[in-house]
């Protein structure tokens, strides 16, 4: 329940990693995953020149803006995130076989995670931030590769990039520059500080 007088939170996203940094946090949001066509919507951004950061973007805004109609006295945070390497965006992996390709392709290379939160009320965006981190993938033999896959897909499969920091997916990079909140899929810090600077959470 909300503090007395402060709106209620509502995270727009199915993500338990988003939801656990919340409550681990303090906040204690409902939540309410946003169904949108991201795949048609994506497609479209990108036929229109759109990089990363922007698609990132206009996602979170569009998940929080479809729960915040519905609901427009609280304060919907919608969320999305983007790996871009070198230009080539990189979406979550159908199946065990394209998460091989997608490290395969990244490794020795350096690529950006784009994580955006944008919070709406009444259907409009109050609030956006697009946090940027470099990470740089060591390179993998098929042997490790291979192993790594195995162990880890059930946990992974829905995880851009095919990696987890928190989990076996730290051994893979040789360099991380950045917020590791970023990392994990919300830009946590920026997010907390605009939400005490206007009395939404106690301070």
């Amino acid at each position: 329940m909300p503090e007395t007088g402060r709106p209620k939170i509502v995270l727009a996203s199915g993500s338990k990693i988003r939801a656990g940094l919340l409550a681990a946090a303090g906040l204690a949001p409902d939540i309410r995953p946003a169904r949108i066509d991201e795949d048609a919507i994506r497609a479209a951004l990108e036929a229109d020149g759109a990089g990363g950061r922007d698609l990132a973007d206009a996602l979170a805004e569009m998940k929080a803006r479809k729960i915040s109609e519905k609901d427009p006295a609280a304060l919907v945070i919608g969320c999305d995130q983007i790996l871009d390497c070198e230009g080539q965006v990189f979406a979550k992996p159908c199946d065990i076989d394209e998460a091989r390709r997608h490290l395969r392709a990244l490794a020795g290379r350096t690529h950006r995670l784009y994580s955006a939160a944008v919070v709406c009320q009444a259907g409009r965006p109050l609030w956006r931030h697009v946090g940027t981190v470099r990470l740089t993938m060591r390179d993998i033999s098929d042997t490790y590769l291979d192993a790594y896959l195995a162990r880890n897909w059930d946990s992974i499969r829905h995880s851009v990039g095919c990696y987890k920091l928190e989990e076996e997916g730290v051994r893979l990079f040789s360099r991380i520059e950045g917020d590791y909140f970023t990392v994990l899929g919300l830009p946590l810090i920026e997010l907390l500080t605009w939400l005490g600077i206007r009395g939404d959470i106690a301070t």
